[in-house]
């Protein structure tokens, strides 16, 4: 399986810079501090998936120059995960067929009542064409073949959806996680993981949190996600980690090979 993983976003829900902060992080040039909201682009044997299609998921699009997408995976319902879902309207028109959707009923309930219109029997010319495909906490197949495992983590009360594939895990929005869910990541070579900041946080791991998940999972290596601007510049964040720990930022690339 040829495989390969892009950051498209590694913001947490405001992005970075944040709107009229003046802060050292959101005024800088440099690239890496430039952060969309969180979401993943992966490419299987030329094939295209997108976990989460947050209020800048047109921009990815455009940005990473993505020309056919297959389907997308939610990890939950909050907006800075789903509001860009809209714009999956331009693949519908290229592809000529409905876009799959793989989310939880708690995501689907919340696409049903944000997007109703895509929804509705008296169909507007040009609304989102969307198959949902209801997943629970046990393995599926996306596009029939691919072979997926979620791991449910808790983001303070809110069940959310990561993905493990293969070597390769993704978890984002994570405050606990079980020991059975923490056993199926067990193996994995590469974990992205949400890091929001240093100062402990109600509903996300902060950077203390994070390394002991990952110490616990212990991957090859682990990059950290759903960065808020509180925890520094990229370079300052990188003076933090441990060697085989690493701050994702847009456009970082993981290419997969068995």
């Amino acid at each position: 399986m040829n495989f390969s993983v892009t950051v498209l976003g590694s913001g947490t829900s405001q992005g970075i810079p944040v709107i009229a902060c003046d802060c050292h992080v959101c005024t800088s040039q440099k690239k890496e501090d430039n952060r969309l909201r969180c979401s993943v682009l992966l490419e299987i044997d030329g094939r295209n998936f997108v976990i989460d299609a947050g209020p800048d998921f047109r921009q990815q699009m455009l940005k990473f120059q993505v020309k056919s997408l297959e389907a997308v995976l939610f990890t939950h319902e909050h907006k800075d995960h789903m509001a860009g879902l809209d714009d999956v309207r331009a693949f519908n028109f290229i592809e000529k067929r409905d876009m799959d959707i793989y989310c939880s009923g708690a995501v689907e309930a919340a696409l049903r009542r944000e997007y109703h219109y895509a929804f509705s029997d008296d169909k507007y010319p040009g609304i989102p064409q969307l198959n949902i495909i209801n997943i629970e906490n046990k393995p599926f197949k996306i596009s029939g073949d691919i072979p997926v495992v979620p791991v449910e983590v808790m983001h303070y009360f809110m069940p959310v959806f990561g993905f493990r594939l293969g070597d390769f895990a993704y978890i984002t929005d994570a405050k606990t996680v079980s020991p059975e869910e923490v056993e199926k990541l067990k193996g994995v070579k590469v974990l992205i993981v949400n890091a929001l900041r240093k100062e402990p946080h109600i509903s996300h791991f902060n950077l203390e949190e994070a390394l002991a998940f990952i110490h616990e999972v212990k991957p090859e290596k682990a990059y950290l996600t759903h960065i808020s601007h509180m925890f520094g510049t990229h370079e300052e964040i990188e003076k933090e980690l441990p060697e085989n720990v690493f701050a994702a930022y847009d456009g970082l690339k993981l290419i997969f090979q068995d």
